[in-house]
């Protein structure tokens, strides 16, 4: 087989990085020449985040063919600069889902349905697809695999069974275990803690992996002694431990990594072909990141506030526009539900562009529209994403149009006036089919979901951002703008700067004679890399540059 394995764990606890860590691995690995493609195995039941909530889970990412994914694979697609789809991220729900689909189908000839081998042995399918020869998309150098959760999680079990299995079936030079694992620093003491790290490989070893490689994810690098230490009571060799420090900003990491030494030891162990790795775009990323010109503020309006995660990649996203425009980016993020009348002014003083994202439901919405105002009257840079665009679309109806009994159906569903209604047929363009729903259908995967063509109007800000009148964008919505009013908002000044190719579905609105006021139906946030900001993001940042400087 051409693709090599390498199955990253966790220990300790959860949120040490392991994604991060594994989107780094694969970075280092691409400047050395080689093909990576990366898989997140979740061990929760659900089939995809779709319905979790995002305290739950933080952000639910889309991928071009339409999957709802976890967050780790905006951090593989930014790091890696590739799009990945429906096949870069498995859940048990969806693994225990086919199983029963095909008991129920007869597959089985009538036997008993285990945990193993059935479990597992779709579980490795799942991985093993990522090592498909395919006319367009040949069979990666490397498939870096992720377990979620940590190591002893009961749910989890299935997975490391699989991979251990995968090290019998593959060969030692074919699969590589890295385990991460946590060294606390104990301040008060003035040392490192090994003993966590030796639980959690004992815990790992009980169930027949033995890790090749230990990551430290350590406050401050593991001395030798320690690292000897680590390696003599984890079984491991001493070059084969490697700090993982914090970093100030998460794009420092494959360097830091790099300068451990782990892409050669990977390389090494692997048998991979010993290239040099070429890390000038990630050097020069990190520089002008460190040294910015310049500094705005942007104050994001939404009701998930107290969870950054859940815009993990509208936050890079900022990011890299302000990397572009060779600013620091400094977020406000405000809550929607105590935005007022009242309180507006104070809230947004100082802040040089306001961004309202993506949301479900009713909460926190007026707070979203009257933030919307407010950057329409003041003429500060407004970006609105989403149900950021279905708000600012309210907010002109009522306040320009004058139509006062005017609202979305998913927020108040006998409103007079439903500008923004639930969207049950509309043309997939990747199908070449018609999509059809309701109200009593499953809200898991029911959307309208991925990568869509749009149109762009020439002599429009969205034309001057993309420099281009064709795009395709990802999509996480079911509600959709009403062309009932279309020509009233028109009218009034509002332009539909970007359609779908039949003109029947409004993706752009902006106004011509605000400095920037855009709201797209599409996540652009999706589509950004750090070496390749999103043309809207280095647009908008571009605006809030120049009104910050009035």
């Amino acid at each position: 087989m051409k693709t090599k394995f390498i199955f990253i764990t966790g220990g300790v606890l959860s949120s040490l990085g392991k994604g991060l860590s594994a989107a780094s691995i694969g970075a280092l690995l691409k400047t050395r020449g080689l093909t990576v493609t990366i898989q997140k195995l979740d061990p929760y039941i659900n089939v995809d985040p779709g319905t979790m909530n995002p305290y739950q889970h933080g952000e639910v990412y889309v991928t071009d063919d339409g999957a709802e994914t976890d967050l780790d694979l905006g951090h593989y697609e930014r790091f890696l600069n590739t799009a990945l789809s429906q096949k870069n991220n498995t859940t048990s729900g969806s693994i225990y889902y086919k199983v029963i689909t095909k008991e129920r189908h007869g597959d089985y000839l009538g036997g008993t349905v285990q945990v193993i081998p059935h479990i597992t042995d779709e579980i490795k399918g799942a991985i093993l697809s990522l090592a498909t020869d395919e006319p367009e998309n040949p069979a990666p150098d490397v498939a870096i695999i992720e377990i979620g959760g940590t190591v002893g999680d009961i749910e989890g079990l299935p997975f490391l069974e699989a991979i251990r299995q995968m090290r019998s079936e593959l060969g030692r030079d074919n699969c590589l275990y890295i385990h991460l694992t946590l060294v606390p620093y104990l301040r008060t003491a003035g040392e490192h803690k090994t003993k966590p790290t030796q639980h959690s490989v004992k815990e790992l070893r009980s169930i027949g992996i033995q890790p090749d490689i230990i990551l430290c994810r350590c406050e401050e690098p593991v001395p030798a002694d320690l690292r000897g230490k680590i390696a003599l009571f984890c079984n491991v060799d001493k070059d084969a431990v490697f700090s993982a420090v914090d970093v100030s900003n998460i794009y420092e990491l494959p360097l830091k990594l790099y300068e451990e030494g782990l892409d050669q030891k990977i390389a090494i162990m692997l048998r991979l072909p010993a290239r040099n790795a070429k890390l000038e775009a990630w050097e020069q990323l990190v520089h002008d990141v460190k040294n910015p010109q310049g500094r705005v503020t942007i104050a994001i309006v939404g009701k998930y506030v107290e969870l950054k995660e859940a815009y993990k990649s509208l936050h890079e996203a900022l990011v890299h526009g302000g990397v572009a425009n060779r600013v620091a980016v400094d977020l406000r993020y405000v809550n929607s539900e105590e935005v007022t009348p009242e309180n507006v002014a104070e809230t947004f003083k100082g802040a040089d562009g306001i961004l309202v994202p993506g949301g479900f439901g009713y909460r926190g919405v007026e707070g979203k529209i009257e933030s919307i105002r407010y950057a329409r009257e003041n003429n500060i840079p407004f970006f609105g994403i989403c149900l950021g665009m279905q708000c600012a679309v309210i907010e002109f109806a009522r306040h320009v149009v004058g139509i006062e009994d005017v609202n979305s159906e998913e927020f108040n569903p006998f409103a007079k006036d439903k500008i923004i209604y639930l969207m049950t047929e509309w043309y997939d363009f990747r199908k070449k089919a018609v999509e059809r729903r309701d109200a009593e259908s499953d809200k898991g995967g029911t959307m309208r979901l991925g990568a869509y063509p749009c149109t762009i109007s020439e002599g429009t800000h969205a034309h001057e951002a993309y420099r281009s009148l064709n795009i395709n964008e990802r999509h996480r919505h079911r509600y959709e703008f009403n062309n009932a009013y279309r020509e009233r908002l028109s009218d009034m000044g509002m332009v539909f700067s970007g359609l779908s190719p039949d003109g029947n579905l409004v993706e752009i609105v902006e106004l011509p004679d605000h400095p920037w006021f855009l709201g797209c139906q599409f996540h652009p946030e999706f589509q950004s890399r750090p070496m390749k900001p999103h043309p809207l993001f280095k647009d908008f940042i571009r605006a809030a540059c120049a009104f910050r400087q009035k």
